[in-house]
């Protein structure tokens, strides 16, 4: 069954009517509360302004953080509100409650082509519940604020993996369609896992081994080579019989990384050399070291320069690239080189090679823009880490599988 997207509904017509879109701002803030990367907010405009500029009466929901059910100003939306103020160039009114006599009585108010943000849905505890008639119960609250002729419009990526109420629940109580983003991520990425162009090469970064071993046993099938950095490399490391003093290390998945060298080792490529530092902070000194001469008490923090250009190369003779995890402590400059490797090969890759390369969202892409490296780089960056990794590994996305004919 196919997917109903906006496209349908905007044919259908919007003009007077509430619609409800799920979009993704769980953005990142500073310790005074300003937006640090607002990749996810920017890409939610299309949806948002193509509703508003055909009349539609705009209900936003979304979450930042996790609040654990309970109202933290920490995690309000205020500063969401005010950035999509500035990007749509019209008031983005916040209420004062997520689905409350505040939010009922802004929903009601609105006229044609004007917007409400919704306060954080994970301050109601239903909208994590395990409990389906809890769930159901707060997507009736959410449901009710879009009329009687109201719509669903699912556009928040980051969140498709979640059976969760503003995801998956509200779908099943109004006619609900993919937004652009969600449509637009679900089409590349299934590109990827569907229809990839050799050679194809996986790039997979970030901490833990247990977090990516779905994704390394289902690619390792299907691509030519996989990369692996960031700190679930050392766990593949000590499995090579390394000494990774204080490196980050999984030991229960020790027997797990020798079993997948044992299977995949020619597709394998683990690094040569690393970075090290006595301590884990931005300041601390560094020094490049063969993967046996890490000194003691020290911690690998990035690969090292050998390393990295033997991953350029392997990415600039691909056709294919996806990417999910950064190499190393992009945050701190000293330890950025591995990451910033990695993607200006892609980069170049994109521009020489005519390859097609994707960054799997999460902090793959907020590295993107750290570094300052160009965006338009890159085939796609998604704007979705966990879903961009499910749906690349094959899983079933529950908020999209719920929006089929």
């Amino acid at each position: 069954m196919a997917t109903k997207t906006l496209a349908q509904l905007l044919e259908e017509g919007v003009d007077g009517r509430h619609v409800l879109v799920r979009s993704d701002f769980n953005v990142p803030l500073d310790d005074e509360g300003n937006i640090t990367d607002a990749g996810r907010i920017d890409a939610s405009i299309p949806t948002l302004k193509a509703l508003l500029d055909d009349g539609a009466k705009v209900i936003v929901m979304a979450h930042l953080g996790r609040p654990k059910g309970e109202v933290n100003d920490k995690y309000s939306l205020s500063p969401v509100a005010e950035a999509l103020s500035e990007r749509l160039g019209q008031f983005v009114p916040l209420a004062g409650d997520v689905s409350g006599e505040d939010a009922h009585e802004r929903a009601n108010g609105l006229t044609e082509g004007e917007i409400l943000l919704l306060e954080n849905v994970r301050f109601d505890p239903r909208e994590t519940s395990k409990d389906e008639a809890e769930r159901a119960e707060f997507a009736s609250e959410l449901a009710a604020l879009a009329a009687d002729n109201g719509a669903f419009v699912s556009d928040g990526f980051g969140v498709v993996h979640r059976a969760q109420t503003s995801v998956y629940d509200v779908a099943k109580q109004l006619p609900a369609y993919a937004g652009y983003l969600v449509e637009k991520e679900v089409e590349t990425l299934s590109s990827v896992k569907d229809n990839p162009e050799h050679p194809y090469v996986v790039v997979l970064g970030g901490s833990k081994v247990s977090d990516k071993l779905g994704v390394i046993e289902a690619l390792a099938e299907k691509a030519d080579k996989v990369i692996i950095g960031g700190g679930m490399c050392f766990t593949f490391l000590a499995a090579q019989g390394h000494n990774v003093q204080n490196s980050l290390l999984q030991e229960d998945m020790v027997d797990t990384c020798k079993d997948l060298i044992a299977r995949y080792g020619d597709k394998l490529l683990l690094p040569t050399d690393v970075a090290a530092a006595p301590e884990f902070s931005k300041d601390a000194e560094k020094k490049v070291v063969g993967l046996d001469a890490i000194p003691e008490g020290w911690m690998g923090l990035d690969i090292g320069p050998e390393s990295a250009t033997a991953y350029a190369e392997a990415i600039k003779d691909s056709k294919t690239v996806f990417w999910n995890g950064p190499m190393g402590v992009f945050e701190f400059e000293n330890f950025a080189d591995g990451t910033k490797a990695v993607a200006e090969a892609m980069i170049a890759a994109t521009e020489d090679n005519g390859s097609f390369t994707v960054v799997g969202g999460g902090d793959s892409a907020a590295s993107v823009r750290t570094l300052g490296l160009d965006e338009d780089g890159f085939s796609h960056i998604s704007t979705g880490g966990g879903a961009s990794l499910e749906l690349i590994e094959g899983k079933e996305l529950p908020g999209v599988a719920v929006l089929t004919d």
